[in-house]
């Protein structure tokens, strides 16, 4: 079956953060967009293609019963898990019991400090970083110890092991937060880079809890689940995970956690079960099984082609902009823009940069809170012909 990727879908009343709430404080910079310019949502890590219809269908076959009372989640959910995990990335082994519910990623990350951690203990995290990470970690208590990725010659981003080491030593550090694929810079990760960062963990007796939400939008190499390097990263590490990202359902509500330790799986669960409210939702549980089923894999292999040709062409426009670095994203469909040469060189802010942007109706998104004091992120899920009206727009009136 041929999916749709190419019309676009008026999200204007149907809730969307990305179209409904674009005047939230703080998420984009003030301004009024020109009449006779349409908004282009290019801020919110969410995308403006409608999600595979097997996720429909299977919501649609659950609410056709009356009845929505307690629950048992089914078979079927971790089974679909489990072969998604096998047929993705390779893995083996992988059992219901090492599977564990989660609200959020977010939320799953704070249970697993809570059991690692002390209020005020410093957990490594490198930079740029999601500011979800940021938040999360700074209302719970947590200092954060950044690591700053470098870019190497080609302009790639690398970790840096020594920093790495140094940090978690001076700093007495016995938790990390790792990303990977990496939010908000696109990098994936190779084997050997995951086998150094792991035995710098391993020498120091530090815990990792790996993000790897966007794993499943791969745009260049393999993605290379943390726990898979050997056999000490296996036990070592708490993996987040959500089909989210992957097929839009980030308003269903739902991830999941997959720890093989006992002993660290149990006492996430427990934590995680405090509030009383980390529960599954039954239409998020039949929405993972639509996405996670034959024609979920299908529509991915489908749209990552997409995702591809949005950011080609994003490069080949800004590739025409002196004074703006970008590094080919090789996972994810954000792209991170350096601007701070074209910035100095026409005395301007970010800022200002961001307000003629959504001037011309692209609503791009405050990227300084990720790092830098002169970011840019930018989604590029949506229809080809939105993401190049976008860049011929910032081309003619914005980067002039």
């Amino acid at each position: 079956m041929q999916y749709d990727f190419t019309s676009v879908i008026d999200r204007r009343g149907k809730d969307a953060l990305a179209v409904d709430l674009l005047a939230m404080p703080g998420s984009i910079p003030p301004g009024k967009t020109d009449p006779g310019f349409d908004r282009i949502p290019m801020w919110v890590a969410d995308m403006n293609f409608p999600t595979v219809p097997a996720v429909q269908w299977a919501i649609t076959e659950r609410t056709a019963h009356p009845m929505f009372g307690y629950f048992v989640p089914r078979p079927e959910y971790y089974r679909s898990i489990i072969r998604w995990q096998q047929d993705r990335n390779g893995v083996t082994g992988l059992e219901k019991q090492h599977i564990g519910y989660e609200n959020g990623v977010l939320g799953g990350v704070v249970s697993a400090l809570r059991v690692l951690c002390s209020p005020g203990d410093n957990v490594l995290v490198h930079s740029p970083t999601y500011v979800g990470f940021t938040a999360t970690l700074e209302n719970n208590g947590f200092h954060i110890v950044h690591s700053p990725l470098v870019r190497d010659e080609e302009g790639i981003w690398r970790m840096d092991y020594e920093d790495m080491e140094e940090k978690i030593r001076r700093n007495h550090i016995h938790a990390a937060i790792f990303c990977s694929p990496h939010n908000p810079t696109g990098r994936v990760w190779e084997r050997e880079e995951l086998e150094q960062a792991m035995d710098i963990y391993r020498r120091n007796d530090v815990w990792v809890i790996s993000d790897e939400i966007w794993s499943d939008l791969i745009l260049e190499g393999k993605h290379i689940p943390l726990q898979s390097v050997n056999e000490d990263a296996r036990n070592r590490t708490a993996a987040f995970y959500a089909p989210s990202k992957t097929f839009n359902l980030a308003g269903l509500v739902g991830s999941y956690h997959i720890i093989y330790n006992r002993w660290l799986r149990d006492r996430i669960r427990k934590e995680s079960s405090l509030s009383h409210y980390n529960n599954m939702n039954v239409l998020s549980m039949y929405g993972l099984i639509g996405a996670y089923s034959q024609e979920g894999r299908e529509w991915l292999e489908q749209l990552l082609p997409v995702l591809r040709g949005n950011r080609d062409l994003a490069l080949r426009d800004l590739a025409e902009v002196p004074g703006v670095q970008v590094m080919k994203p090789q996972g994810t469909y954000m792209l991170f823009l350096d601007c701070e040469e074209w910035c100095r060189s026409r005395g301007i802010s970010i800022r200002e940069l961001q307000s003629r942007g959504v001037k011309y109706g692209v609503i791009w998104q405050d990227g300084t809170r990720f790092g830098g004091d002169y970011t840019i992120r930018m989604n590029l899920a949506s229809p080809a012909g939105r993401v190049e009206e976008a860049f011929r727009r910032l081309r003619k009136y914005v980067f002039v």
